[in-house]
Parts: C-alpha cells; sequence; structure tokens
C-alpha cells in the first residue's frame, strides 16, 4: 500500500471520487465549490510573492543583466511563433473534423452572453500594454496581477543589482523569506487531493454530462487537437532541443493532476517553478519565462479560440473564405493577450474577436457555455505543458540549465 502515499497517486483518487460524488449526489456541488476554491485561494496567497522574490533573486543574483534582457527577448519570440502554431492547428482540425455541423442553433439567448460583450468592449491591445504597468504595485499584489508583478520585480531587481554589493544583505532576507513561501507551498500541496476532489464533484455536480451530448463533437476534436499538439508539436520541439518530453512529463505529473483536478493552471505555478529550479535551471529562467508564459504562451487557449471561431461559423452555416481565416489567426494573436490575467478570458477574447469580424453571431457564445468547464481543463494543461516545454528550451539555449542535474532529476539517469 505504498503506493497510496505517493501524492499523484491520492490526487488521482480524488478525482475519481469526485466525478462520482458529483454525479450520484449532484446537491453536494456548493460545498464541492467552496473546497475547490478554498484549495485554489490557498495556492493563490504564495503565487504573488513567490514570483517576486523569485524574479528579483534570479535577475538581481545574476552577473549580467543583458542576459535577462536576452532571455525575455528569447521568451517573446518562442511564445509568439509557438502559440501562431496553436492556432492554426485549431483552425486546420476545426474545419477538417467540422464539430459545429448539424449543430441547432434556434434555442440561444443573447443574455447569457451579454456580461462578455460588453468586457469584450472594455478590452483591446492598447489598454493591455497599458495594464502592463501597475499604478498601485500593493493592489497588483492584492489581486495577484502576475503581468503588473512581473513589471515590477524586473524594475526592482535592476534597481537592486545597481546597489552592488550593499543589497548583498536584502537578497539574503529575499532567499530566507522565498524559501518559507516554498515551504508553506509543500504544505498546502498535500490538501491538493481533496482540492481536486473538490473541484471535479463541482464541475459534474453542475454541469453533468447532458451538456456534453449536443455539443460532444466539440469537446472530443479539442481534446484530440490538444493531444496531438503536445504529442506531435510539443514533442518534436523538445526533440529538436535534445530532452524528452515523456520524461519532463513524467516529472510533472503531480502538477497536471491538480491541473485537471482544479480546472486552474495557477495551481501549479509555484510548484512548477520549484521543480524546474531543481531540475537545474537557472533561477533567473525560471522567474522570467514561467510568468511571462502564463500571460503569453497559452497554446491551449488560443487552440480552444480558433477552433471555437470555426465552430460558430458552423453552427451558423457562414462559409468562411481563407482570408476570412487568416483573417482570424491575426486578431486572435493580438485579442488572445488583450484580456490575459481575466476572468473568463476566454469568452472576452471570442466575444472581441467576433466582434471585430463582424460576420458570426454574437449569440452563439452561449453554445458554449455549458461545455467551456469540461473544456477548461484541457487548456489549462495544454497551456501548463506549453510553458513548461519553453523554460527547458530558454534554459538549453541560454547555456542556463544543468544538465547533469536535469540527466539525474528527470532522467533518472547518474
Amino acid at each position: 500500500m505504498k503506493y497510496l502515499k505517493v501524492l499523484y497517486i491520492q490526487v488521482l483518487i480524488g478525482i475519481i471520487a469526485g466525478i462520482a460524488a458529483g454525479y450520484y449526489f449532484p446537491s453536494l456541488s456548493p460545498v464541492a465549490k467552496l473546497i475547490s476554491e478554498t484549495f485554489i485561494n490557498m495556492i493563490r496567497m504564495v503565487i504573488a510573492p513567490i514570483i517576486f522574490f523569485t524574479i528579483v533573486l534570479g535577475i538581481a543574483g545574476a552577473a549580467d543583466l543583458k542576459k535577462a534582457g536576452r532571455i525575455g527577448g528569447k521568451a517573446i519570440i518562442y511564445f509568439e511563433i509557438v502559440t501562431t502554431m496553436a492556432l492554426i492547428i485549431g483552425l486546420v482540425a476545426a474545419n477538417l473534423i467540422r464539430p459545429g455541423a448539424g449543430v441547432e442553433h434556434n434555442s440561444l439567448s443573447a443574455g447569457q452572453v451579454a456580461q462578455y460583450s460588453t468586457q469584450a468592449k472594455e478590452h483591446n491591445w492598447g489598454e493591455f500594454i497599458s495594464h502592463i504597468v501597475p499604478s498601485n504595485i500593493f493592489d497588483s499584489f492584492a489581486k495577484g496581477d502576475i503581468i503588473q508583478i512581473l513589471f515590477f520585480a524586473i524594475l526592482f531587481a535592476i534597481g537592486l543589482k545597481w546597489m552592488g554589493n550593499k543589497g548583498t544583505s536584502l537578497l539574503v532576507n529575499f532567499e530566507k523569506m522565498n524559501q518559507v513561501l516554498f515551504n508553506i507551498m509543500k504544505i498546502v500541496m498535500k490538501l491538493s487531493p481533496i482540492g481536486a476532489f473538490g473541484g471535479m464533484a463541482f464541475t459534474i455536480g453542475k454541469f453533468g454530462f447532458d451538456s456534453l451530448r449536443s455539443l460532444g463533437a466539440l469537446l472530443l476534436t479539442f481534446y484530440l487537437t490538444g493531444i496531438v499538439f503536445i504529442f506531435v508539436v510539443l514533442n518534436i520541439i523538445a526533440w529538436y532541443n535534445k530532452f524528452s518530453l515523456w520524461k519532463l512529463l513524467g516529472y510533472v505529473k503531480e502538477e497536471i493532476l491538480i491541473i485537471l483536478g482544479s480546472s486552474s493552471s495557477e495551481t501549479a505555478l509555484p510548484s512548477v517553478m520549484k521543480k524546474l529550479e531543481d531540475a537545474g535551471c537557472e533561477k533567473e529562467v525560471v522567474g522570467l519565462v514561467i510568468p511571462t508564459g502564463y500571460s503569453f504562451n497559452l497554446d491551449g487557449t488560443t487552440i480552444y479560440l480558433s477552433m471555437s471561431v470555426i465552430f460558430l461559423a458552423q453552427v451558423f452555416n457562414i462559409d468562411l473564405s481563407l482570408g476570412q481565416q487568416l483573417t482570424i489567426i491575426g486578431i486572435l494573436l493580438i485579442t488572445s493577450k488583450g484580456a490575459a490575467g481575466v476572468t473568463g478570458s476566454g469568452f472576452i477574447v471570442l466575444a472581441s474577436t467576433l466582434t471585430a469580424l463582424k460576420v458570426i453571431p454574437l449569440e452563439g457564445l452561449a453554445l458554449l457555455i455549458g461545455v467551456d468547464r469540461f473544456m477548461s481543463e484541457g487548456r489549462a494543461i495544454v497551456n501548463f505543458i506549453g510553458n513548461t516545454v519553453a523554460t527547458i528550451i530558454i534554459a538549453k539555449s541560454e547555456k542556463a540549465l544543468d544538465e547533469s542535474v536535469y540527466r539525474k532529476v528527470v532522467e533518472n539517469q547518474s
């Protein structure tokens, strides 16, 4: 029975138990939601300070500030290339499989999507750029705004670096505080099986499986496309960069299962940062790539967005030309960044994209609301894996990965 003491086995049991509880006792969904949200909040309470300290320690403790700029530049370029590939794959899959063909849309309610269309009008590329700079950093920490914390942490680290030896004592204290936060994370992660149980019980209890019947083709197409993206696209990228995707996934399997149970990639952010550092990635690379990726490298979300647009076009029997589909890619490359970090961002981005296209009725979003919760796990997992792979690639390109440590920790080679 030793295997029952292994965390990922406990999380898997929690997921299975949650599915059963949600199916047979749907009335428990409010309690299950409370359990899930409490667990996610316990994770979120340490995300902001961990990101701040990790970035400051990585940049201020580095020998060369130019290296930090180079890492950030490489990460942004890589993110744009890979997310573009994800968008194209989503479009191709939706056109080939046609999950929207034959889906009824007569009973759609415009009222269901009113809140998303309103929020979509409030977000654009210019506002996203200005949003990066916080007007009040304490408010950013309180809200857990990752990209604003990232921006402030970089400036803080540069300012600390310019102090020279005078800043050494502060760095030492930051290191101790960061260690305390990671110790808190170890405590919280022990509760992850309970959090996974709550998340699954709430999803199944509230939404059930009935909503999957009419839109099962879309759900299946999305998950198949996500699998292809991970095991073909990311696998080829990993192979080209001379590391095993399979072994990396095995190394972070606990985090993947926790994301599956909670439907949020945020729950794995602090844990994966620590694991990647333990695997030999320099703190500077991990601190810059992972938080930036959570706003700019949402591979699963971009697959979902491109596929959803084509799906809705098929539902309404709208034949989109090649030019219109290329326009969709261009619009999504902008709008997918414009609502990063916003609750319900998937629908907000989709609403803003449909508004910009002026071809597909916005009311079609109501079709997706019923199955969105079942797709959120897939989006979060693909996003997480994409950012984990990106960190290893950037670290290797910067010679910021201790290969001997990586082989020993991840690939189990002496």
